[in-house]
């Protein structure tokens, strides 16, 4: 995940994260406590998680809602799919909104092209 400082399992379905994002002149560092709500592996596996945590400067909060689901569709091929729903309040949701839909969308492809490129063959497997 970009800007991704640390990440560590706290216990079988929740993780902790400190994530940090620039938004123009705004700089923003999120404690998160993300938890996996809801994950199946059938002919598809899917994934809910929901993610929570502040940013202490500003004074704000962020809380997300996500869905990745991943459906193979042929011999070494799987459609990727994921879905957040994010709300950001306090100071940077009042008066950063408008560089935060630009940034969110960047975060989003650089999010799915690292995701892509470790589901790759041979891509390397660090940290894996």
């Amino acid at each position: 995940m970009p800007g991704c400082e640390l990440a560590e399992q706290i216990d079988e379905t929740r993780y902790r994260a400190i994530v940090a994002v620039k938004f123009g002149p705004i700089a923003a560092r999120f404690n998160l406590v993300i938890e996996i709500e809801d994950q199946s592996e059938l002919e598809f596996v899917r994934a809910r998680a929901r993610a929570r945590g502040e940013e202490g400067t500003r004074a704000s909060v962020v809380s997300s809602e996500s869905l990745l689901t991943l459906t193979e569709t042929g011999p070494d091929l799987t459609d990727v799919t994921w879905s957040a729903d994010v709300q950001i309040s306090g100071r940077l949701g009042r008066y950063g909104l408008g560089l935060m839909r630009k940034k969110v969308e960047s975060l989003s492809a650089e999010l799915v092209e690292n995701f892509a490129a470790r589901l790759e063959p041979g891509a390397a497997r660090e940290g894996a």
